[in-house]
């Protein structure tokens, strides 16, 4: 009998120590899995938090277009500035305060024919102003016209290649926007592949950098850019002007005062280079 009670409790000791050692087993297990949950939130979080933190992959702000404009005056020179942090509002330029010089700004797609026709009518005398120092352009490139480029985004790679000369080639801008509006394609085509693109650019005599231009236009640089100033220009924002909604493309502004088309654009801007001149 003695012997038997023996057994019998060395049998509970065993299973007693099986149990205890099962716990401290589940006991690790847990704390183990815990940690390397902890670990994993935390990595987690780190990369959350880059991602939050980071600017957007593409996400550059061009220089001279503070304003979301380069402005361009005698001598086709383009106006130097630095860039804008990335999101910040465009800052407006200050216009000229000699009584000399009307300020025109231009807002344009250069897959839009209005923009086309406004180029074709007034270009030549938009560049005898701007040359001759009278009037100084502060050309607003954006995209509003992609949905009839076959999926292409025609309208926006057509502006950040122009938005690469203003941050390259600034004293170009000019000549490339007068370029770009004549290769200008048709409304629901493709539009210009990329190497035609570059071709057109590239081919502007007297293009400064042209190579880095030309690797700007290739990886679309600042096209995040231009979608972003283009629903600036959507919501009615058009700084240094009493423009307060946005009626389409071209909007054309003269010192301030939106031109839209009650009188030929030359006289308009005549009328306005009076009122300096009466001011001098």
């Amino acid at each position: 009998m003695a012997a038997s009670r023996r057994r019998i409790a060395a049998k509970r000791r065993a299973q007693q120590a099986m149990t205890a050692r099962r716990r401290s087993e589940r006991r690790t297990k847990v704390l183990v899995c815990s940690g390397v949950l902890v670990a994993v939130v935390a990595a987690l979080t780190a990369v959350v938090l880059v991602l939050v933190t980071s600017p957007s992959p593409g996400a550059v702000a061009p220089r001279n277009l503070a304003s979301d404009g380069i402005v361009v005056g005698e001598g086709f020179r383009a106006e130097r500035a630095p860039a804008v942090e990335v999101g910040s509002d465009p800052i407006p330029t200050e216009t000229a305060t000699d009584g000399k010089t009307v300020s025109i700004q231009l807002y344009a797609d250069y897959l839009c024919p209005n923009c086309r026709a406004f180029e074709e009518e007034n270009g030549d005398y938009l560049s005898k102003v701007v040359e001759s120092g009278a009037a100084t352009v502060e050309f607003h490139p954006i995209a509003i016209m992609d949905r009839v480029s076959q999926g292409t985004k025609y309208a926006t790679r057509a502006a950040a290649a122009a938005v690469c000369v203003a941050d390259l080639a600034p004293d170009s801008f000019f000549a490339v926007n007068r370029a770009l509006f004549a290769a200008q394609p048709a409304e629901h085509s493709p539009g210009l592949s990329d190497s035609e693109l570059a071709d057109v650019v590239g081919g502007v005599a007297g293009l400064t950098a042209r190579d880095r231009v030309l690797a700007c236009l290739d990886d679309q640089r600042f096209a995040p850019w231009v979608t972003a100033a283009t629903k600036r220009a959507v919501k009615g924002h058009f700084p240094g002007t009493d423009v307060t909604a946005f009626r389409g493309t071209p909007t054309v502004v003269v010192d301030g005062k939106e031109w839209r088309g009650e009188q030929p654009f030359t006289e308009f801007v005549t009328t306005a280079i009076g009122e300096s001149t009466t001011h001098d």
